[in-house]
């Protein structure tokens, strides 16, 4: 098979691939995988466009990391062939270890297991059937590289990784105010003392960045059907998971069975390696799969949330800036237990509470430095004409109620 490709990227437009170890890379099945998650998991239920895949997404950050160390090693920057690639497989590899739905499950299908985690196992697992050519885009992943401003183009606060996904979210939800000057941005980017820095020149393209950033979360990331949609998604499958355990039979996928009726941990996949099978042969189908068989179940409350979910018949949210939910969720679980006629445990799940934060640029450790022309590197918080980047450094905090809009208080 030829292995050297072009892909038609509608972001970017032509991505070659050049590389036979990229191309078996993006061939295998952990891969070929991503392209059923969805990159926004349910912000279609808001942005119908909005159905692009963590498949398209790793393919556009790994052409943006290309296109940086071109821009680096035309400056001066010597980057060899073999850090090159790994790089590049750093940043193609960055979500291999999603699951279905991404974020919204990441905590509800396994128990407190972070997706990097899952990248950097999975990433293991092809570097020994790759007979250990993954090693320095591991190294590179997990900030063991001796040259650390790798690591930074994969994961900091201007990264491929965010590059990418603001410009690509940007364009299929249709929301131009994520919109951000990639192209310049990266040709801003520079290293010194083994750190990236952006020419003095690029700061206000930085500022249009964050701005971006904070913009697309509370339009599309933290939209109020987005989260509705999701404590609906999170509920079914605690649901599911309850019953599954309790000995009901529940419907699912032969993987999606193994993770409802097992709690498994990170330490079960160091300990027993066939669980990362399991995993990797999840994605958003088996969900979907099982919520469509679900709708129809004999337990009131797994039945009636799946059907909720397939016909849009969505949560209420209740946003606010002080932690004062608390004091509603009581008296709303009691009415949905008379109006649903099902008990105040299981109520539980047609109510949820919890907490969104935006925060548009943490300069703690992760700085974006800014390289004047005199030489001189300054955090961008701090440049002087600059006062809507050290407001965008402050978190805002809301709390949120969420329960069916039918509910009669």
């Amino acid at each position: 098979m030829k292995k050297k490709k072009i892909i038609n990227d509608p972001v970017y437009g032509f991505i070659s691939i050049n590389s036979e170890l990229i191309f078996d890379v993006i061939q295998h099945p952990y891969f070929q995988r991503l392209r059923r998650i969805k990159q926004l998991g349910l912000t279609d239920f808001v942005y119908p466009g909005a159905l692009h895949t963590r498949f398209h997404h790793a393919l556009g950050a790994m052409y943006l990391m290309g296109v940086t160390l071109n821009v680096l090693r035309n400056k001066g920057q010597e980057i060899s062939e073999e850090e090159f690639d790994g790089a590049l497989l750093a940043i193609l590899l960055h979500d291999i270890g999603h699951g279905p739905f991404s974020h919204a499950l990441e905590r509800s299908i396994l128990k407190g297991v972070h997706h990097e985690d899952m990248s950097i196992l999975i990433m293991n697992k092809l570097n020994n059937e790759f007979n250990n050519s993954l090693d320095i885009a591991i190294a590179i992943f997990t900030n063991n590289y001796h040259r650390k401003f790798f690591h930074q183009l994969v994961s900091s606060q201007l990264d491929m990784d965010r590059l990418d996904y603001l410009q690509r979210d940007c364009y299929f939800t249709g929301v131009i105010e994520g919109k951000v000057g990639f192209d310049r941005i990266v040709r801003m980017l520079d290293v010194h003392d083994d750190q990236i820095v952006v020419e003095e020149k690029g700061i206000y393209s930085i500022e249009n960045f964050l701005n971006a950033r904070r913009l697309m979360y509370w339009q599309v990331y933290l939209h109020k059907t987005t989260l509705s949609t999701e404590q609906m998604l999170i509920q079914i499958i605690k649901r599911a998971k309850y019953l599954a355990q309790k000995g009901v039979d529940v419907f699912s996928s032969k993987p999606l069975s193994f993770f409802l009726k097992e709690n498994i941990g990170f330490e079960d996949f160091r300990e027993k390696p066939e669980y990362l099978e399991y995993f990797a042969r999840l994605d958003d189908f088996d969900i979907w799969g099982s919520i469509k068989v679900w709708a129809d179940h004999d337990d009131k409350v797994l039945a009636e949330l799946s059907r909720m979910l397939l016909e849009r018949r969505l949560f209420r949210v209740e946003l606010t800036n002080k932690k004062s939910v608390d004091k509603n969720i009581t008296s709303i679980r009691e009415s949905l237990a008379k109006q649903l006629d099902i008990s105040l445990e299981d109520a539980k799940f047609f109510c949820t509470k919890g907490k969104i934060t935006n925060k548009a640029y943490v300069s703690q450790n992760q700085n974006i430095l800014i390289k004047s022309k005199k030489g001189e590197i300054i955090d961008v918080a701090k440049a002087s004409d600059l006062p809507n980047i050290e407001a965008l450094s402050k978190i805002v905090k809301k709390f949120y109620l969420c329960y069916p809009k039918v509910l009669s208080l």
